[in-house]
């Protein structure tokens, strides 16, 4: 865990954030900027600053966040309409907290 990182005090339960879903590996919870009706972060425990600073060892970590955004869209009602998964990578891409999160959105009605 790195001290001055937000993440890692969210996922470590050092603020008052409540959980989506939480497991050894990861928690989701609600983004306090949303962008959509659903907008859910999916946060690694692990403190790893960006894409780009992502090793061999952290492709299963990748895949569970994935598989956790696929499964959180279910849950809250989104998978079939259809949603949205985006990693901001870096200042340029529009990364603003520099440690992994995967935003999950979803829920606009349909025109």
């Amino acid at each position: 865990m790195e001290n001055d990182c937000l993440f890692c005090r969210i996922a470590g339960g050092q603020t008052d954030t409540t959980f989506i879903y939480e497991d050894d590996n990861l928690v989701v919870f609600k983004d306090i900027n949303p962008h959509a009706p659903v907008h859910w972060l999916v946060v690694p425990k692990k403190h790893i600053r960006s894409i780009n600073d992502l090793t061999e060892s952290d492709q299963d970590l990748v895949a569970l966040m994935i598989d956790t955004a696929r499964r959180m869209a279910e849950k809250a009602g989104i998978a079939r309409p259809g949603y949205k998964l985006l990693f901001n990578v870096e200042s340029g891409g529009g990364q603003v907290i520099f440690h992994l999160h995967l935003h999950l959105l979803g829920g606009w009605e349909r025109k």
